[in-house]
Formats: structure tokens, sequence, C-alpha cells
């Protein structure tokens, strides 16, 4: 049964299926194609999570061009829905859209202020997390999920915080080859807010990118096939709530 497991994970970790943000909805509206996003034409993770790459992409893979300078208001409290595609110019039918099933892993989005949201420089923000999703009881991860969803990912922006412009950072770990380290494979786009009507009452408490995340936490580096996991701790900060 070990080696049946370990095949199955081997398996999985040679899939090369990616995926990519790259389409918000604000309480349901369609902001458009790559609106407000940016996002690389590769698809391709992220595995070094002390690198600059893991704030906001743009690196190993960089931006498609012209990189969006649209700034998307937001009302605070509203729902965000993210959507990811397997790649840029989908193709209908394509079996690994939005992503391939064998990765598996959650999902975690991010907010941090920034004076303009379309400035290049990404580095040295303070990010709070504001959703995450990981591994239900039954077994089923975020990632499936999402693929049962079309790709779309609901959460909500706090009420509490200022108003101003941020980024948010939206990402998935997929942990199909995360046994040892750099293992797992982290997918992020960023994408560039206008938040209105935040109360401020709460300040949150922040992270920075690099630095929030270590190879050597048990949601970064962890072996999900054997044995089966039922438990996993999402990496990062606490959740921030209002």
């Amino acid at each position: 049964m070990k080696s049946a497991l370990a095949t199955a994970a081997l398996l999985a970790g040679s899939a090369s299926a990616h995926t990519i943000f790259q389409k918000l909805y604000v309480n349901g509206v369609d902001q458009g194609e790559l609106v407000g996003i940016r996002a690389p034409d590769y698809d391709g993770p992220i595995m070094d999570v002390t690198s600059n790459d893991v704030i906001c992409n743009g690196g190993i893979n960089p931006y498609h061009t012209p990189i969006s300078t649209a700034v998307i208001d937001v009302p605070a409290g509203a729902t965000l829905t993210a959507e990811w595609h397997h790649t840029l110019n989908q193709a209908a039918g394509d079996p690994s859209d939005p992503i391939d099933a064998s990765h598996k892993g959650p999902l975690i989005s991010y907010l941090a202020k920034i004076p303009d949201a379309t400035q290049s420089s990404v580095t040295g923000l303070k990010w709070f997390k504001i959703a995450e999703e990981g591994l239900e009881p039954d077994g089923t991860w975020a990632t499936d999920k999402m693929i049962a969803n079309a790709g779309k990912v609901t959460f909500t922006v706090p009420k509490c915080i200022e108003d101003g412009q941020y980024l948010l950072r939206h990402e998935i770990i997929a942990l199909h080859a995360a046994s040892s380290y750099p293992g797992a494979q982290l997918y992020m786009e960023c994408a560039q807010l206008n938040i209105k009507g935040g109360s401020g009452a709460k300040t949150p408490s922040t992270v920075s990118f690099p630095g929030a995340y270590a190879g050597s936490d048990p949601g970064i580096t962890i072996n999900i096939y054997y044995p089966t996991v039922k438990n996993y701790t999402i990496p990062g900060p606490a959740l921030f709530t209002c």
C-alpha cells in the first residue's frame, strides 16, 4: 500500500498543469479579463518562498504586457470572487482547467495598503490575511472546491479597514510534490484595488513577503499522500477579522 501511494504521489508530482488568477468580480460584477490584475503570460509556479517573486509573481514569470493600469473600486465589506484558469487565452475543453485535479492545496487571500496600486515596486509592503481555505474534515481540499466551481473562489473584504488603495494577493499552494523542500508550488497574482467606505476601526497585524512563509512550515513541506493527511496547517499569519 505504501508503495502504491508513493507511486501516486510521484505521478501527481510529475503533472505540469498550472494556473493563473486572471479575473475579479466585485459583488458579482465581472471587472473584465486581466483588468486591474498583474498576471504573467506563463502559468508556472514559484517554489522559493524566500524570493521576491512570492509577492506578486512577475519575476520568474514576467507580467503579461501591457500591465493593466486599472484600479478596481471595491466597497469595504464587498464580496470578491477571483477566477482562475489554466492558461491565458484558455482553450475550450482543457481537462486541466482551471487547474489539474492532482494539485491539492489551500487558497489564501491577503491585502496590503499601498500609496499607488499601479506602482511597479511591491517590495516592503505589509500584508494581512483576509481569507483562507484548506482541508475539510471529509478530505476535500480548497482546490477541489475551486475546480468544482469552474475556477471561482469567493471571499469578503473586511469592513473595518481604512479606505485607500491596496493590493490583493490571491494564492494557491499546490502540495502534490511538497514532501521535500522546495516542492510546494505557489501560484499568486495581485489585483489593484481602491477600497472605499471602510470604518478604519481596526488596524491589522501584518507580515512581509518574503518572510511570511518558511520552507520548514508544516503547510509548505508536507507529504499529503502517506499517511493520508487529516489535518493541515495553512501557512502564514492568523486570519484578520473585524
